[in-house]
């Protein structure tokens, strides 16, 4: 997922505290949504110390297709927005590790580049579906006590 030791362990926290804010504030989507999220960037890293070469590549275009599948059935199953955007954004990083995966290319700096900008994009649509949420339901408190 994240590239260099500084963005790995920073987003790892970072994912970590958007999880924690899904199920503080977050409804079931969300909740799922940053756990999911939250337990492939786990696995990732856990692949990223223990794999190397054609394993770890493998590994890596596996760990985003089932985080992409993920958020594609949770999109069928609650159609919100915010996961359409994590869906598409999470299939674009496939497809990057599918493309880096089969031209035997080495990892560089572009591939960290749109690797960390797209973990990036999807940590800010849960952060975003989090909060829509949040927000509808303080809506229907105050109607409900108006």
């Amino acid at each position: 997922m994240f590239h260099t030791f500084y963005t790995q362990y920073s987003l790892l926290a970072v994912i970590g505290a958007c999880a924690v804010f899904a199920v503080w504030k977050g409804g079931w989507p969300e909740r799922v949504g940053a756990g999911v999220n939250l337990i492939i960037a786990l696995c990732m890293e856990i692949a990223q110390r223990n794999l190397a070469g054609d394993s770890l590549a493998t590994a890596a275009l596996a760990i985003d297709g089932v985080l992409a599948l993920s958020f594609l059935a949770l999109a069928v199953r609650f159609a919100k927005v915010w996961l359409g955007l994590a869906m598409l954004l999470q299939a674009a990083q496939f497809s990057l590790h599918a493309y880096y995966y089969v031209m035997e290319r080495a990892l560089d700096t572009p591939f960290a580049v749109v690797n960390n900008l797209v973990s990036w994009g999807v940590i800010f649509c849960i952060v975003g579906g989090v909060a829509g949420h949040w927000l509808n339901k303080t809506r229907r408190r105050r109607a409900a006590t108006a």
